[in-house]
């Protein structure tokens, strides 16, 4: 490869990391081909970018990048050997839930490293990462806290709008009786 395309690729992969929130480094070593196009669709189903990188180009990525760039000493130790890396953007728990789905079944595609949120988990972290809730189910369960106060009132409200008919009802009988 000449340093055109490397210069190219590089800028590339810079760009795409400016654009995430957090970064899972995998060793996709021993999958199939269909098995990574399995992966891929899934990561794309979810808005989930994934990038086969060397990695020389992905260390100079995350150097010249702004975000990440204070990340590439920890992030240096783990770049050998093949990898991919898996770019989230709105979701950063996502791709940790894709990628245990997808060890589970065959203990494959291994997870190297993720920085997330600042913050450095290895391979032994996955399940960890994959508990946490999604941004939807934090949404999810946030809308869900603030619509019980408001059923709470719509039912006090229709018990008081029920207690008052039967009241209304019971003065009326006694008047014709």
């Amino acid at each position: 490869m000449d340093k055109i395309n490397k210069q190219k690729i590089t800028e590339e992969i810079t760009g795409m990391i400016e654009n995430s929130d957090a970064l899972y480094f995998t060793d996709f070593s021993g999958m199939s081909v269909s098995d990574v196009n399995d992966l891929r669709t899934e990561f794309y189903k979810s808005n989930i970018n994934y990038k086969v990188v060397k990695n020389t180009l992905a260390l100079r990525a995350i150097k010249n990048s702004e975000k990440f760039s204070d990340a590439s000493e920890k992030l240096s130790g783990y770049l050998k050997g093949p990898t991919s890396i898996v770019f989230a953007q709105d979701d950063v728990v996502a791709p940790a839930k894709i990628l245990k789905k997808f060890f589970d079944k065959g203990e494959k595609p291994k997870l190297k490293v993720a920085y997330v949120e600042s913050t450095v988990y290895d391979s032994n972290k996955l399940n960890e990462l994959a508990a946490l809730p999604s941004k939807t189910e934090i949404i999810a369960g946030i809308l869900g806290s603030l619509n019980s106060p408001i059923s709470g009132i719509v039912g006090s409200i229709n018990a008081l709008m029920r207690d008052l008919s039967s009241v209304i009802e019971e003065v009326a009988k006694k008047k014709a009786a």
